[in-house]
């Protein structure tokens, strides 16, 4: 019987007893969960994914392989974390150091980042973001922005669908008008 209630576990997954895992979870194979991590429902952990002890990972995530998720991360619900991806949480990394800093980071809600891509750690990815694949983040993400490149500079704005916005901030895919919100500094859509 499996510690894990409701959860598909792939028999090469290695999960520590002190984490907890929501219902409806699926985790595939040689992925490593340590202790205390703490993942959501529904859930998709990818092979070869490396969760580190204490990260908070919220509901219906989507966590493709080769990820690498360490100490300091907190990831919000619905968010796509694309192939090889990788999140650091030292800004002064050494070898032989033993004092070194956790330095944390909060991907919020519904955004998404590019496959191959590395987020630095001490920044906020803003809801409804898009990171470019590849690309290396090294500052704070709007609401809403798209970024790409090394290191990674705004270069749009995408809807809730996950297109990019037009000139006027439009989606052609699914037809939603927004407008920026100066007071909230995010993009809204209008109320129809």
């Amino acid at each position: 019987m499996s510690l894990f209630a409701n959860v598909k576990i792939h028999p090469t997954a290695e999960i520590s007893q002190d984490a907890k895992i929501g219902e409806f979870t699926v985790i595939w194979n040689q992925a490593q969960i340590r202790e205390n991590a703490v993942i959501g429902k529904d859930c998709i952990i990818g092979k070869d994914v490396y969760i580190d002890h204490e990260v908070i990972i919220g509901d219906r995530c989507k966590i493709q392989n080769g990820v690498s998720i360490y100490k300091g991360v907190l990831i919000e619900d619905d968010v796509f974390l694309g192939p090889y991806m990788t999140f650091t949480n030292d800004l002064a990394p050494r070898a032989f150091k033993e004092d070194w800093i956790l330095t944390e980071t909060l991907v919020k809600r519904c955004s998404s980042i590019g496959a191959n891509a590395t987020i630095i750690c001490g920044i906020t990815i803003g809801e409804y973001a898009m990171v470019g694949a590849g690309s290396v983040v090294t500052r704070n993400v709007k609401p809403f922005a798209l970024v790409a490149g090394n290191p990674a500079r705004q270069i749009g704005w995408v809807c809730t669908c996950g297109n990019k916005l037009n000139f006027n901030l439009f989606c052609s895919s699914c037809s939603k008008q927004y407008h920026w919100d100066k007071e909230a500094d995010t993009l809204k859509t209008y109320k129809v």
